[in-house]
C-alpha cells in the first residue's frame, strides 16, 4: 500500500532559517545585507523543488539567488538540496508572488525568472497570469534599468499572450524561441517540470524581455 507523504507545516520551515527567510518584508531594500555582499540579485517566481535556481547558484557563486514558492513540500525539497551542497548564495521565500512589492524595493532586482507559471486559461482569469500587464508594470519598477525577465512555458497560448503583453508594456524582446530544446541554445538549465514536458516530446517556449529605463 502506498503511504501518503506527511504534510510540511510552516512551523517546520522556520527550523531552516539558514535557507528560508521567514521575514522577507523586513529585508525590502536590504537584500544585500541579508547576503552580506553587494552581488546582483536574481529572483525566480515559483521555484518548485529548486532544481533550476540551485543549478544557477552552483554555477554563479558571484550572484545571489532568491526563489519564491507557495507550496511547503516543494520549498522543503529545495532547501534540502541547497543544504546538501552547502550553497551560501541562495535563499527561499515561502511567499506569494502577488506580494512582490512588499519584498523588493525599486531597482533592487537584476534578473527575474518566470518558469512554467499557471496559465489561467480562461479569459476572465487573465489578470492572474504572472505576465499580465499589471504585473509587468510592477516588475519594471523592481528591476534595475536594462534588466531582463526570462520567461519559459509549455503553453503556446500563454506564450503568445506574453509576447503581446511584453510589447504593449514597452519591454524589448530578444532570443524568442518556440521550441527551445530543438534549437542550438547552449547549456540549457531546466526545471523539474521542464524535464517531464521534454520527455513527452512537448515544446518549450522561451523569450527574454528587457525592461525600459525609468527613474527611481
Amino acid at each position: 500500500m502506498r503511504t501518503r507523504k506527511k504534510a510540511i507545516t510552516r512551523d517546520q520551515l522556520t527550523h531552516y532559517d539558514n535557507y528560508i527567510c521567514t521575514n522577507p518584508e523586513d529585508y525590502r531594500s536590504k537584500w544585500h545585507e541579508y547576503f552580506s555582499n553587494d552581488n546582483k540579485i536574481h529572483v525566480e517566481l515559483g521555484t518548485g523543488r529548486g532544481k533550476f535556481l540551485i543549478t544557477l547558484a552552483q554555477r554563479n557563486p558571484h550572484i545571489n539567488y532568491i526563489g519564491l514558492e507557495m507550496k511547503e513540500p516543494l520549498i522543503f525539497d529545495a532547501v534540502f538540496k541547497a543544504q546538501n551542497i552547502r550553497l551560501n548564495n541562495i535563499a527561499f521565500l515561502h511567499y506569494n508572488a502577488y506580494n512582490l512589492e512588499k519584498t523588493f524595493s525599486d531597482k533592487e532586482v537584476d534578473l527575474l525568472f518566470i518558469n512554467f507559471c499557471d496559465p489561467w486559461p480562461k479569459k476572465r482569469w487573465a489578470k492572474r497570469r504572472l505576465i499580465h500587464g499589471n504585473f509587468l508594470v510592477i516588475y519594471n519598477r523592481l528591476l534595475n534599468n536594462g534588466s531582463e525577465i526570462h520567461f519559459k512555458t509549455d503553453n503556446e497560448k500563454l506564450f503568445e499572450f506574453s509576447l503581446n503583453e511584453f510589447c504593449q508594456y514597452d519591454y524589448k524582446l530578444k532570443n524568442i524561441t518556440f521550441d527551445l530544446h530543438n534549437t542550438e541554445a547552449p547549456d540549457i538549465v531546466t526545471t523539474e517540470y521542464e524535464d517531464k514536458f521534454v520527455s513527452k516530446g512537448m515544446r518549450i517556449y522561451r523569450c527574454e524581455a528587457v525592461n525600459r529605463e525609468t527613474d527611481c
